[in-house]
C-alpha cells in the first residue's frame, strides 16, 4: 500500500520553518506506516519496530512523536480535530455556537485543499476496526476528548464565558461532536458493504445535525417536569 500524505497543516496555521517541516514529514511517514501495517497485518501483529522500519527511522524517533502504535495510526483523528477547531475559531462571532460548530464541520468536509482523512478508503477501514479493537478504540477516545476540550475552550471564548463555571460550552460541544461521531461511525460501518464517498458522508452528517435539532425542538415543546 502506498503511504498517504496528510494535510500539511490545519487551516490558518502559521508557516513552518525547515526544522518544523522535517519533523512533520517524519511524523506523517510514521503515521502512514502505522496505518498501512495495521491494515495489512492487524493490530496485534504490528510492532513499533516494524513501523519505524517501514518509515525508515529509528525506534527512538518513533517515541519522540508517538506513545504507541495506536496513537500513530490514529494521528489523522488529531489532525481532523485541529482542522475543525481552526475553522470553528474563524466562524463569524455572531453565529450561535451550535450553528458555528456545524458549519465548521461542513467546511472541513468540503475542504479539497486539506481533505478530511475520513474520506480516504483506508481511513474508513481503520474506523471500522474501532469496533473490534479495544486498544484502538481507547486511543481514539483519548484523541477525540482532547479535541473536544479545545472546542469547549473555543466556544467559551466565543460566548465570553468561563468553560469551568458555565455549562453551555461543554453541552454544545458534547452534543455537536457527538452527532459527528455518530455519523462517522454509521458511515464507516456502511462503507464495509458499499462504496460510500465524500458526498455520502457530508449528507449523513447534515441529516444527523438535523435530527439533533429536531429532537431538541420536540423536547422544548413538552411540559416541564418538576420531578
Amino acid at each position: 500500500m502506498k503511504a498517504t500524505e496528510p494535510p500539511a497543516a490545519p487551516p490558518g496555521g502559521a508557516p513552518e520553518d525547515r526544522r518544523q517541516r522535517k519533523a512533520r514529514q517524519t511524523r506523517n511517514a510514521l503515521a502512514a506506516a502505522a496505518l498501512e501495517l495495521i491494515l495489512e497485518r492487524g493490530l496485534t501483529a504490528t510492532t513499533v519496530e516494524a513501523i519505524a522500519e517501514r518509515a525508515d527511522v529509528t525506534r527512538r524517533t518513533f517515541s519522540r512523536h508517538f506513545t504507541g502504535k495506536e496513537d500513530a495510526a490514529l494521528d489523522f483523528v488529531r489532525g481532523d480535530g485541529d482542522a475543525i477547531n481552526a475553522l470553528l475559531r474563524a466562524r463569524p462571532a455572531a453565529e450561535p455556537p451550535l450553528l458555528a460548530y456545524r458549519r465548521a464541520v461542513r467546511q472541513w468536509l468540503a475542504d479539497e485543499a486539506n481533505p478530511a482523512w475520513h474520506l480516504r478508503p483506508e481511513m474508513r477501514r481503520l474506523l471500522a476496526l474501532l469496533d473490534r479493537e479495544p486498544a484502538l478504540f481507547a486511543a481514539y477516545e483519548r484523541i477525540r476528548v482532547d479535541a473536544q476540550e479545545e472546542s469547549i475552550r473555543v466556544i467559551a471564548e466565543r460566548l465570553g464565558t468561563d468553560d469551568v463555571r458555565d455549562v453551555r460550552p461543554a453541552v454544545v460541544v458534547d452534543a455537536a461532536a457527538g452527532v459527528l461521531t455518530a455519523a462517522l461511525r454509521l458511515w464507516a460501518r456502511g462503507a464495509a458493504d458499499h462504496d460510500l464517498g465524500a458526498g455520502d458522508l457530508a449528507a449523513l452528517v447534515e441529516r444527523a445535525y438535523d435530527a439533533l435539532i429536531s429532537e431538541a425542538a420536540s423536547a422544548t415543546a413538552l411540559p416541564v417536569s418538576t420531578a
